[in-house]
């Protein structure tokens, strides 16, 4: 296992349990429907891994684009949500089918982590195209250069806390430090912006762009940009 990609297509140990992964996909469905600017909006949800609430953001948009690159989400995308007529399913590949200035958001949540520099130039040029001139990027869960695994560990644990998982998360985060992902995130690395290095790589892709007042999810020490075609 040598990437991200291949790391993300298999049952990982990021979640400490059902309960974390319910709660964590529950919080962000509700930040995505806070978002939807219309009822008959057409969403992109670019990462998405596997939105298990998927439906109930579908319910007040319409039309919702999911895409992940690993197969296998996709697949269990399919499986919960084909037979929505809300939803459809497509690979990152797929995206540039759609047609220009269709899509009234995209929203990119815990993603850009796990791209190059150069990938992140190359989507953002991509999301723009599809994006309609009114329409709106946000990018979520960006990670400062300051912000720690430790910071993150604290976040999570105040997280499980409040949501009744704290016994899970502690062996969650013991089961992490013995993982793949420590491994890969010490050999490849995550990439990390600071805010203003954010907001310029947006305006060189031709966004107006500015932090958002929270960060999407649990851990307000990472950061949310919103941006619009110039």
């Amino acid at each position: 296992m040598t990437n991200w990609r291949d790391y993300w297509n298999q049952d990982t140990p990021i979640y400490s349990g059902e309960r974390h992964k319910l709660l964590h996909y529950k919080l962000v469905a509700s930040d995505i429907v806070g978002l939807i600017p219309a009822p008959d909006a057409s969403v992109l949800d670019y990462g998405c891994g596997e939105a298990l609430f998927a439906d109930q953001v579908a319910a007040r948009c319409g039309r919702l684009f999911l895409s992940d690159a690993a197969p296998l989400v996709r697949e269990r995308l399919q499986a919960k949500f084909g037979r929505n007529g809300r939803v459809a399913i497509l690979a990152p590949e797929e995206i540039a089918g759609l047609a220009d200035e269709s899509l009234d958001l995209v929203v990119v949540n815990s993603l850009l982590q796990y791209l190059s520099l150069e990938d992140l130039r190359a989507l953002l040029k991509l999301w723009r195209a599809k994006l309609k001139h009114g329409g709106r990027l946000v990018i979520a869960d960006v990670i400062p250069p300051d912000v720690s695994p430790l910071t993150d560990a604290k976040a999570l644990l105040a997280f499980a806390w409040r949501g009744g998982f704290l016994a899970s998360a502690l062996r969650g985060l013991a089961r992490t430090a013995f993982s793949d992902y420590r491994r890969i995130r010490e050999e490849i690395g995550l990439a990390q912006y600071g805010e203003d290095e954010m907001i310029d790589i947006l305006r060189d892709a031709g966004f107006r762009a500015e932090r958002a007042a929270r960060n999407f999810g649990h851990n307000q020490a990472r950061m949310t940009f919103t941006a619009w075609p110039a």
